[in-house]
This record gives C-alpha cells, structure tokens and sequence, in this order.
C-alpha cells in the first residue's frame, strides 16, 4: 500500500517523492512514473507531487542548491514536450522530455 501522501500533506508535513532505483524493491528510475504513482494512489495533486519531486526532495535532503529554480541554484531543469507538467501524472510512459540542463549546461 502506498503511503498517504495526502494526509501528511494535510498535517503540514514536507513530502519528498524519490524513484529510490534498487534491485531490491525498486527497479524504476522514472521520476514520470514516481509522480503519476503520487498523483493516482497517493491523493496529491500534479502541483503538489511535482514540487515534491523537486523542491520537497532538496528540503529532505538539506540542499539549497537544488530543487528550484533561482539566483545561486545549480540550474538542474528538464524541458517537457507537453503544454503542461500535468502531463507527467497523467500519461505515464510517455516520454516527455524535451532538453536537460545540469548545471546550466544543456546535456540532452
């Protein structure tokens, strides 16, 4: 059972979403799919789970530089070819990704 991302959200708990990749329990390392399981099984919302795979996944780790985007931030980012991030929750396997960017240089 997934967790209940929703009642911590609602507790006012910061919720970080991760692909955590292993071979043990977990052999993913889409971050589309991690967003998609939040959004359909854990109650968020595509905001919410979005924020959570980014600035929520910095905040548990203690980064500052990470996780958003702003003056003296690395400039980690993905260009979706969608007119939204929504689309990241609801068509999961659809690769999205446009361009990466790793800090500030374009890779992809």
């Amino acid at each position: 059972q997934w967790p209940d991302a929703r009642r911590l959200l609602d507790a006012g708990a910061t919720v970080a979403l991760s692909t955590d990749c292993n071979p043990g329990s977990s052999f993913t390392s889409s971050m589309a799919f991690c967003v998609a399981l939040a959004v359909r099984d854990m109650g968020m919302t595509p905001d919410e789970a979005l924020w959570s795979a980014t600035a929520g996944g910095a905040a548990a780790l203690r980064r500052t530089d990470v996780g958003r985007l702003t003056s003296g931030a690395r400039a980690d980012l993905v260009l979706l070819d969608a007119p939204s991030h929504v689309h990241l929750a609801y068509r999961p396997g659809v690769p999205l990704t446009w361009a990466v960017w790793r800090s500030g240089e374009r890779v992809h």
